[in-house]
Parts: structure tokens; C-alpha cells; sequence
């Protein structure tokens, strides 16, 4: 089935003109679509503690960060961009209690609501704007004149204006620039959660520590290793970005190409797919997020553990010595 797929003239500001929009966590989204909208002319609070570091940042914007509970009160709009597992326990103590029926309440991923870990009243609007990219992202491209294309998903629809105030809210982060594309909120909540396991995140994690592992257990130098199954992967990356998996084959060596061909499908086979499909099936009976909030809390300590085990595994340790001598990559290190 196509999607409708929508651009600035179908997109007015108009749902959202003269209206209060509180943007509720200064964070990765929230700084980029509180910015955004503010410079497109609508009316932006936001909702963060003062003294942490989103707090001061939201200061240093020019934002003068209140409670959760008083942005609630202001906002016609209130976007939730708090991370999936906290989201619950700020909804039903600082959100849920002073909601008014009318008012819309808007995410920038469906889980929660999809999941019904947060159920909204009956008398409100329940809508989501979905950037496809990280919040810098959707930053950086509306000040350079453009914009990261957008979801738009309506799950309730209590004032029958929801729609046009996602349009409204979508085109202010700039969206409606490069497109906005209706769907709903299970087909986003339950494809972005597939896309991290299997192939973004998951996926690439364990064949990248595979790979790596692979060669050093043939007796070849961990240097050379890492830059075979880490530092070239982007530079594939990038052109599959640019032009899609043909457009990356014909820039690469006919050798390169010979061997994406034939030997690939050995490495991602048929059982890969199966437990494929497993884990598709564990996205959407509720499996999976109901682990992850049985792991929230409990306290997280599974999450812990394996994140440590991952930190100190040989690519990365490698990683870190390679990338500090590659001055040119601007290499990050997580906050401690």
C-alpha cells in the first residue's frame, strides 16, 4: 500500500497558531523540535530541571525551563520526548493529572502509547511526529534551509483537529520540507523497534564483534581487523545512503562486488531470517517491551552488565587506540 506523503503546501502552521506547544525534555529530540518550531513562529515552553545539563542548555537557547506540571497546565500541545522507559512514571504523576479535555498530547515514538503503558483520557488528541534521523540531525538540517522528513501518526482523534495540528507541528520541525509521511502508530512503533534489533543497532553490533572476532582468532593483527569490520563499514554506509545498494556496488571494486554477491547470502541465511521473524513476532505481541520495562524496574542490572561486557571487548579497545590517532574523526567518547 502507498503512503501519502505530504510537502509545505499541504502542511499549514494553522493547527497550531496561536497556541501554547510545551515540549517536555530538553534532550536529543526535544531541543531540536522546541527550537525548530519556536523559529517557524509558534509558541514553544519547555518543561526540564533547571540545573541539569538539558536545563542549562534550554537556557542558553533562550527557554526559561519550568516543572512538568506547569508546562502541562500552559500547553495546547504537550510533546513528550523523554526517553521510552521514564515516560510512564512522568505521565502518570505530571502529566495525566492536569490534562483538560481538548488538549493534544504528542510523542516522537509510538511505544507507550502503542503498548499501552500510557493511556491517554478519552476527551484528548493523541498524535506523533516522527523524525527519521537523531535530534542534531533534525537540528542542523532546518538551519541549513532544509529538513529531516517526518511520521505522522494520529492514535486518537478526540477534537477531530489532530491531524492538522500534527501537520502544523511536523512542518515547524521542518518535515514538511523534504516530506511528511502518514502512517500509524503501530506500523512505526513496531518497524523502529525491528530496525534497531535486527539491522541498525543489534545487527550490526554482533556482525561487526563477529567479523572482528573472526580475524583475530586467524592470528591477524587487531589494527587490521578493525579497520576491515568497523572503520570501512561507514564508508559503505554512506554509499547505500546515497544511492541504495546498486549505487554502492558500483563504486566498489568488481571483486567487492563478487564477493557482496556470492558470499553474503552465507552469512545472513535462512535461519538468520527465521530468528528474524521471531523477533518480529516478540515486537508485536508485546514480548519485548514488556521485558524492557520488567529490566527498568528491576533496576536495569541485566542492561548494565551486558553494556559493561561490550565496553571492554577487544574492537573496542582497539577502537579507541586507532581512532585517537585519526584526528580528523572528531572521535567521541560516552559521558562517564
Amino acid at each position: 500500500m502507498a503512503l501519502n506523503i505530504l510537502y509545505e503546501k499541504d502542511a499549514p502552521l494553522d493547527g497550531l497558531k496561536g497556541k501554547v506547544v510545551a515540549v517536555i525534555g530538553f534532550g536529543s529530540q526535544g531541543h531540536a523540535h522546541a527550537q525548530n518550531m519556536r523559529e517557524s513562529g509558534l509558541k514553544v515552553i519547555v518543561a526540564n530541571r533547571k540545573d541539569s545539563a538539558n536545563g542549562r542548555l534550554a537556557i542558553e537557547k533562550g527557554f526559561d525551563p519550568m516543572s512538568v506540571e506547569d508546562a502541562v497546565k500552559q500547553a495546547d500541545l504537550a510533546i513528550i520526548t523523554l526517553p521510552d522507559e521514564v515516560q510512564p512514571g512522568v505521565y502518570d504523576k505530571s502529566i495525566k493529572p492536569h490534562l483538560r479535555a481538548g488538549q493534544a498530547v504528542g510523542c516522537t515514538h509510538g511505544f507507550n502509547f502503542h503498548f499501552k503503558t500510557i493511556v491517554a483520557p478519552a476527551d484528548v488528541d493523541v498524535l506523533m511526529v516522527a523524525p527519521k534521523g537523531p535530534g542534531h540531525l533534525v537540528r542542523s538540517e532546518f538551519e541549513k534551509g532544509g529538513g529531516v522528513p517526518c511520521l505522522l501518526a494520529v492514535h486518537q482523534d478526540a477534537t477531530g483537529n489532530a491531524r492538522n495540528i500534527g501537520l502544523a507541528w511536523a512542518r515547524g520541525v521542518g518535515g514538511a520540507r523534504s516530506g511528511i509521511i502518514e502512517t500509524n502508530f503501530k506500523d512505526e512503533c513496531e518497524t523502529d523497534l525491528f530496525g534497531e534489533q535486527v539491522v541498525l543497532c543489534g545487527g550490526l553490533s554482533a556482525l561487526i564483534k563477529a567479523g572482528f572476532e573472526t580475524l583475530i582468532e586467524a592470528g591477524y593483527p587487531p589494527e587490521m581487523a578493525y579497520f576491515e569490520c568497523v572503520h570501512e563499514v561507514k564508508l559503505i554506509v554512506d554509499l547505500i545512503y546515497q544511492g541504495g545498494l546498486d549505487y554502492m556496488r558500483y563504486s566498489i571494486s568488481n571483486t567487492a562486488e563478487w564477493g557482496d554477491l556470492k558470499t553474503g547470502p552465507r552469512i545472513v541465511t535462512e535461519l538468520t531470517k527465521q530468528e528474524m521473524r521471531q523477533v518480529l513476532k516478540e515486537i508485536q505481541d508485546g514480548t519485548f517491551a514488556r521485558g524492557w520495562r520488567a529490566e527498568f524496574e528491576a533496576g536495569m542490572q541485566n542492561f548494565k552488565r551486558l553494556y559493561e561486557a561490550d565496553h571492554d571487548h577487544p574492537v573496542e579497545v582497539t577502537g579507541r587506540k586507532l581512532r585517537k590517532m585519526m584526528t580528523w574523526l572528531n572521535a567521541k567518547e560516552p559521558p562517564k
